[in-house]
């Protein structure tokens, strides 16, 4: 019988850093500020695994990349922590180019088994760089897999499948929810990549969502479940992505609401929106709407949160794709 412990997101990440560790002596971290646990998923590694499989790096992410691309290539499998996903834009040519089309490069003969990790999201008044979301860049180029959980349940399970699959995996968490708490098994589990689940059903709406956004997203269902029957679905994976799952849940709703807390153009919700045109067009009764941060950059200070997504703007998309 399951354990009913909780766990924050940062603890369930690792968890699932603590358990593979020990599993596979070939799993070893690299990153910055790790040994010292700047952020709590990283907190006292050092004291089981040693400085030689948590290693700090020098604030340098194009050596740092290109380290973890070397070690993967010996058959190593690391896992490489940017603290904060946008700083991966440092090191473009080897994340977003050399890693995700080596696989396709060599006739898919030889496996590059790459955890790329980091924080991101705005509303904690970091400022652009700090905030950004990658995943619109990493899903343009082929062959990176890229995630980001909403619970802590999805945290550990979604990061055992990365550390243990044989293509670069983005994994990304939202600042957020670093503290963040639910359940978390003590037994051992995976959720593959490319599933996405429903967080809450309804009849009337679909809202598709993910990280933080999922939580959001709730709370409009909640708000509105007298009125409208909504229902949430977390994408979980952004690539690859479960298109089956979302058009069966439009197939239910008839109405979509993409809430994307990446860039509007060009991003996310953009691609999803031209994918159900393609294939789930007829399932519609209404014009897909987008709920994302607008084409500007990510403001410093306290005005961050007039730009990203929030409860209302979601609970106004809403209410207008069911008049």
């Amino acid at each position: 019988m399951s354990s009913q412990r909780e766990l924050t997101l940062c603890e369930a990440i690792r968890e699932a850093y603590v358990e593979e560790m020990r599993r596979d002596e070939r799993v070893f971290m690299l990153g910055i500020s790790i040994q010292a646990g700047t952020f709590p998923h990283t907190k006292n590694l050092c004291e089981e695994f040693g400085t030689h499989r948590v290693v700090d790096t020098p604030l340098a992410e194009t050596g740092m990349a290109g380290c973890a691309m070397g070690a993967a290539q010996e058959g190593l499998r690391p896992i490489l922590d940017f603290m904060y996903a946008g700083f991966s834009y440092f090191a473009g040519s080897e994340v977003f180019l050399q890693m995700g089309q080596y696989h396709f490069l060599h006739g898919s003969q030889h496996p590059l088994p790459i955890v790329m990790v980091g924080t991101c999201g705005v509303g904690r008044r970091v400022g652009n760089e700090h905030a950004t979301l990658p995943y619109g860049m990493a899903i343009h180029h082929p062959g990176i897999k890229t995630c980001m959980p909403a619970t802590p349940y999805d945290a550990k399970g979604l990061m055992k499948a990365a550390i243990r699959d044989d293509n670069p995996v983005l994994f990304l968490w939202h600042t957020n929810l670093m503290m963040h708490k639910g359940h978390v098994p003590e037994e051992d589990y995976i959720i593959p990549l490319g599933v996405a689940d429903i967080k809450r059903e309804g009849s009337d709406v679909t809202v598709l969502a993910s990280g933080l956004q999922v939580h959001n997203a709730l709370r409009v269902a909640e708000k509105l479940k007298d009125e409208i029957s909504v229902e949430v679905v977390d994408a979980r994976s952004f690539e690859p992505f479960d298109r089956e799952s979302l058009l069966r849940s439009i197939e239910k709703t008839t109405r979509l609401v993409i809430v994307d807390e990446d860039f509007e153009r060009g991003g996310f919700a953009a691609e999803v929106s031209a994918q159900v045109m393609e294939h789930g067009y007829d399932l519609l009764d209404a014009p897909v709407r987008r709920v994302c941060h607008p084409n500007i950059p990510v403001p410093g200070g306290y005005i961050d949160v007039y730009t990203m997504p929030t409860s209302e703007r979601i609970e106004e998309a809403v209410r207008e794709v069911c008049r």
